[in-house]
């Protein structure tokens, strides 16, 4: 076995410094203006310690199970297309589940780019937060040519029509033109719903495709650490810039969401499209608008939705911004948010 295979749950748990129970976090972080060199150190010997390589750690010379599903229903939202066969269900989460690892390659192209341009201010500063930093884009860049193997392996399996037509440069291009502040807020908010979906829905379902899952147990086991990074660098923004820039900052969070949700809109009608087409049972008006509803919500959900609720996320962008700005936040989330193909239980 190797040494990352041996590392448990309860290790990650701790070289998270114990600030992310996701659970129950009822207090706002403190906001510190200077560099915690304890905490970045830390980042740096669990990556050391976890360090993992995709061939001989996850891949392994596998295949995906096409027999089961990737996505579990917790994510995938299928378990509510009742009209679906089982085998339906399982094509429709194959489908979500490859979309799910192309948007996490898409948006870990503008990660990588933002963490490598803040890296610049520890350059002749402090040197254990600038390895955390060089460490975090070396695992982005990794984490990027492995969503992209996955692609090349699941598209060698299934039949042909899938589209992602989404460019990663284009689409970091455009983030990057939003201030500093919020592509980390945005970041932050990715970074902590991956673990979250890692932890509350994928882990536990042991009918998932053995390596889809493991992809996501690796992913996870690195994240942890870059969640951490994030909110260090963007509570270390939060105090440098002006009440006034942080207005400007609020509305680039905004826009930026608003961005994330035309990409799940195009992708989710897509990924429909392309699953009515494949079923062998034809699907009526009704049940082809209720896949097109009901994949359009577990997209937002599973990229808005689940890291908002996250209460770290909200007290930490909370203790930031005055209940003006939370209130313009609120407001341009509440057409995602109080969907009820997202509310339904």
């Amino acid at each position: 076995m190797s040494a990352v295979n041996a590392l448990s749950r309860s290790e990650i748990d701790l070289a998270q410094n114990e600030s992310y129970p996701t659970d129950a976090v009822l207090q706002p972080p403190v906001l510190q203006p200077y560099v915690d060199s304890a905490r970045y150190a830390k980042c740096v010997e669990v990556s050391k310690r976890i360090r993992w390589d995709i061939d001989r750690d996850v891949i392994r010379n596998r295949e995906f199970d096409f027999t089961k599903k990737f996505l579990p229903d917790g994510l995938s939202f299928v378990d509510r297309l009742s009209f679906l066969s089982a085998a339906e269900c399982g094509l429709l989460s194959q489908i979500q589940g490859r979309s799910y690892a192309n948007i996490f390659g898409l948006v870990e192209r503008f990660i990588g780019a933002k963490v490598l341009e803040v890296s610049r201010d520890h350059s002749l500063g402090d040197q254990i937060a600038l390895e955390a930093l060089v460490r975090f884009t070396d695992e982005e860049l990794k984490h990027q040519e492995l969503f992209r193997r996955i692609e090349t392996m699941i598209g060698a399996e299934m039949p042909g029509g899938y589209t992602f037509d989404l460019r990663p440069d284009e689409v970091a291009s455009f983030v990057l033109t939003k201030s500093t502040w919020a592509v980390l807020a945005l970041t932050c908010l990715i970074e902590l719903f991956t673990q979250a979906h890692y932890r509350a829905s994928i882990e536990p379902d042991s009918e998932l495709s053995p390596l889809f899952k493991e992809v996501f147990l690796f992913h996870w086991k690195e994240e942890s650490q870059h969640a951490i990074l994030d909110e260090l660098e963007w509570v270390r923004e939060n105090a440098k810039i002006s009440s006034q820039a942080r207005d400007v900052a609020v509305d680039d969070l905004i826009a930026l969401v608003r961005a994330i949700d035309g990409i799940l809109q195009a992708q989710a009608a897509a990924d429909a499209r392309y699953f009515i087409r494949l079923c062998n049972q034809p699907k009526t008006p009704v049940e082809t608008e209720s896949v097109m509803k009901t994949v359009l919500a577990a997209y937002r959900f599973q990229y808005i939705v689940s890291g908002v609720q996250i209460p770290r996320f909200r007290a930490m962008l909370n203790a930031m911004i005055t209940p003006a700005q939370a209130l313009r936040v609120s407001e341009a989330l509440a057409p995602i948010m109080d969907s009820p193909a997202i509310n339904r239980q």
